[in-house]
């Protein structure tokens, strides 16, 4: 599909692309930029092909597709080196979880902005899967040079996603309350659980039920990564935390004045949302999230 492809920043989904193009035969000559040492090691026993470009400089000059992986934070250092050297034919994309935030790289370059909506709370190369992008959805954003948006499209497909385009604010917007908010969410949930701890002064985490213990997986994400997150959608975060507050008093209202009705309609109708998530494939119906304990 390429001739040369490079990918910036091998963590987990840095090297599950890396995997899924060697086994969808996406280009001959995979090239990878990787700044840590013990992922670079990692990553040499993937494939003996692979070959490491271990400084943005000339050698990335007759890339035909460059994919970035890195947290949000290094964009600026990691464009300010590809705006001179990168030619304009050179295809690039990224998979940052915002948006909006990245317009002011595209205005030079014909960047496409991708989000794989196919992440976990592990990091690294050792985590990286080469069915990860199987049947997930991928957000392209529909803007910006079109037949460099066919073949990035192409390019997911051929990974096995869904791609599905849309327009920046929309994006925003939608991953702010079904992605962000609740990771936001579960790090408090965390954080109140260790307050409590030293409040008590005694070990509450064992008991942990199995509430907590699902969130504390989600809590368990890369922490960078979730800053940049948090930092560059920082609008949509605010107006989600503010309704996230307004609903919480509202159940907190509920139960301090035993308004029976009020609440048992809530939890139904929460229930709906579950069942639409698993009609959509997007989870299974079996207990404990099919879990084997």
């Amino acid at each position: 599909m390429f001739k040369k492809i490079l990918i910036i920043g091998c963590g987990l989904i840095g090297s599950s692309i890396l995997k899924s193009s060697i086994k969808n035969k996406i280009s001959k000559n995979i090239y990878v930029n990787e700044k840590s040492k013990i992922n670079k090691k990692i990553i040499k026993k993937i494939d003996k092909k692979i070959k490491f470009i271990n400084n943005l400089n000339k050698d990335i000059e007759d890339m035909d597709f460059i994919i970035i992986c890195t947290p949000m934070s290094e964009y600026n250092f990691i464009f300010s080196k590809l705006n001179s050297l990168v030619f304009k034919k050179t295809i690039i994309t990224e998979v940052g979880s915002t948006k909006r935030n990245l317009l002011k790289f595209t205005k030079n370059k014909d960047l496409v902005l991708s989000h794989p909506i196919a992440g976990s709370e592990v990091s690294g190369p050792n985590f990286g899967n080469k069915e990860l992008f199987n049947n997930k959805l991928c957000i392209l954003i529909n803007k910006g040079n079109r037949s460099k948006i066919k073949l990035v499209n192409k390019f997911w497909q051929k990974l096995g996603s869904k791609v599905i385009l849309m327009n920046v604010k929309d994006h925003d917007k939608i991953f702010a309350i079904t992605s962000h908010l609740p990771h936001l969410i579960a790090y408090n949930l965390i954080k109140t659980a260790q307050d409590f701890q030293k409040l008590e002064k005694r070990n509450l985490i064992k008991y942990s039920a199995g509430g907590l213990r699902d969130f504390s997986r989600t809590a368990a994400s890369n922490e960078i990564m979730w800053r940049d997150i948090f930092f560059s959608n920082k609008d949509n975060m605010i107006n989600s935390i503010n309704k996230f507050i307004q609903n919480l008093n509202f159940l907190k209202r509920s139960i301090k004045n035993k308004k029976d009705k009020e609440l048992i309609k809530i939890l139904i109708n929460s229930k709906k949302v579950r069942k639409q998530i698993i009609n959509l494939k997007q989870d299974v119906p079996k207990p404990d999230f099919g879990r084997n304990i």
